[in-house]
């Protein structure tokens, strides 16, 4: 008889599989696990800020929500008491974590979060990351049940469409996600409860319900950017209002002329 897998809360059996029992080494505090590795967030310019803009509209999507993690470029441990094994995600997002101070999670420790991967993980990959990204990283997420593997490579070095997903199918392996066309938009449904959406080689998250989703710049650009229209918009009106009472004027000056003839 077939082993009964736990369900997870979308109803879907929990393929993914604990971490192996790590071999003794001297027992470490929080403190000895370093917080960062030393390493630029992305390879160029472009890579920052797409990877802080995507993480601004993830992080304000789940605003308010203390049973919802969304990290960013954070080393993340895989292995207790061994800080040789970590990686560092670009985005990622954990569904379902217990509340805790933010000051216990300078670094994610995945045996003190339940022994499982990120439900999300986002990579903006590169030329250069491609080999970490596709190798290292995939076998590792995939080990340590990342329901949701997506890459991201805003300048095309080698991703054609620029955009790749995995979902963590039976048996716990990677399943390639395929993206739906419609006309120049490509698309995903995320488990996250929005869709991806690449475009003219742009990548953005749909919400249904919302719409597009933004950070806290975007938000703050558009709001800008509406109250300028608003403005322009009331200022032609105020000109209309003006022309038409100079026109106004002028025909009943043209009437008075002619009646005085």
């Amino acid at each position: 008889m077939s082993e009964i897998q736990p369900l997870l809360a979308s109803g879907q059996p929990d393929f993914r599989r604990p971490l192996a029992k790590p071999r003794k080494r001297p027992v470490l505090t929080r403190d000895d696990y370093p917080e960062s590795d030393g390493k630029p967030v992305g390879e160029t310019r472009l890579h920052v800020l797409v990877t802080f803009r995507l993480f601004g509209a993830l992080l304000l999507a789940h605003k308010g929500r203390d049973d919802v993690i969304v990290g960013c470029d954070q080393l993340m441990y895989y292995e207790q008491d061994n800080i040789k094994k970590f990686l560092v995600p670009d985005i990622f997002v954990v569904l379902g974590v217990k509340p805790r101070p933010d000051a216990e999670r300078q670094t994610w420790r995945i045996w003190e979060e339940g022994g499982y991967g990120p439900d999300f993980v986002l990579e903006v990959t590169s030329k250069s990351t491609r080999k970490h990204d596709e190798g290292r990283k995939h076998r590792i997420y995939e080990r340590l049940g990342v329901r949701e593997y997506w890459q991201y490579d805003p300048t095309a070095d080698y991703l054609k469409p620029e955009l790749k997903g995995h979902r963590l199918g039976p048996g716990g392996r990677f399943e390639p996600v395929a993206l739906e066309r419609r006309g120049e938009l490509l698309l995903a449904p995320s488990l996250l409860g929005f869709e991806l959406h690449l475009q003219d080689g742009e990548l953005r998250f749909f919400d249904p319900h919302r719409g597009y989703l933004h950070g806290h710049e975007e938000e703050a650009e558009a709001r800008q950017m509406a109250e300028q229209a608003q403005q322009a918009a009331e200022q032609a009106q105020r000109e209309a209002d003006e022309a038409r009472r100079v026109a106004e004027a002028r025909v009943a000056e043209l009437e008075r002329q002619l009646r005085s003839q």
